[in-house]
């Protein structure tokens, strides 16, 4: 179980959010931490500690009049450290070059192939095409209703009519290099993890799967190496101490460096 950094930028600015709070009109989002620091540093700052692949995610629609101001953050944090992050967030086959030219060692895809509530096939073709499946993160954020685990779309706003189930990683995983898996429910909330998620995904384990969502606790990082079977990977946000929370980061590279044999 490895740490995966991650930076979201929402309205020009890194920050951690509630994630489901998050809507387009009016890019409105519940801030739990705003940082005044800018991306590149927080780039910077992970790439001294010899971590890589984590996420880049941005926040606003292309629509927004915050777009250009998020945007340029992240370009700014993928030129800070070439080839060490991931980046997600209006991803598609026009532009997603763009951004593996900038730095990028993934481009991660919801909306762009999860579209209409239904899997896309012949646009996640056209992905594949672009860049390579080794160059291909699927993020299958997901919301819980009627018992099951859809995948959401639009900055995770939007239900699809796709379940997250072992047969659907199985069956994406031809197409793609890695999985991002946000449990948006408990996402920015950090009040623990969503165990069923998890365990489907340690269950399975068949590609790198980046798990995030609810991380509060050093308990939470023992119920998610358990649940996860040691090979689904972390990422932090809200209870960081970077971001203001209680979990400092220095004991978390540690405990984690330690579950994982030494490596982070």
């Amino acid at each position: 179980m490895r740490f995966r950094p991650c930076i979201d930028i929402h309205n020009g600015k890194v920050k951690q959010i509630v994630g489901g709070s998050l809507k387009d009109t009016g890019d409105f989002a519940l801030d739990n931490f705003v940082s005044e620091k800018d991306a590149a540093w927080f780039a910077g700052f992970y790439a001294k500690d010899g971590l890589t692949g984590g996420h880049i995610i941005m926040l606003n629609p292309a629509s927004s009049p915050y777009y250009e101001a998020t945007k340029a953050q992240a370009i700014g944090a993928l030129k800070a450290c070439p080839g060490k992050m991931q980046i997600g967030g209006g991803i598609h086959a026009e532009n997603a070059e763009e951004y593996i030219k900038a730095g990028a060692s993934h481009v991660i895809v919801t909306s762009y192939v999860f579209k209409d509530g239904q899997i896309h096939f012949e646009n996640l073709e056209k992905m594949k095409s672009r860049v390579g499946r080794e160059h291909l993160v699927l993020d299958l954020s997901c919301r819980e209703k009627d018992g099951d685990y859809y995948i959401v779309t639009d900055r995770w706003q939007k239900f699809t009519d796709v379940i997250l189930t072992p047969e659907l990683l199985t069956e994406l995983s031809g197409s793609c290099s890695e999985f991002l898996v946000h449990a948006v429910d408990v996402e920015g909330k950090a009040a623990g993890i969503e165990e069923k998620v998890a365990s489907m995904l340690g269950r399975w384990g068949q590609l790198p799967v980046t798990y995030a969502g609810g991380v509060s606790s050093f308990q939470d990082l023992s119920d998610l190496k358990r649940l996860g079977r040691n090979h689904v990977d972390v990422t932090i946000g809200s209870a960081l101490d970077l971001f203001g929370g209680s979990m400092k980061y220095e004991e978390v590279i540690s405990f984690l460096k330690t579950a994982s044999g030494g490596s982070i």
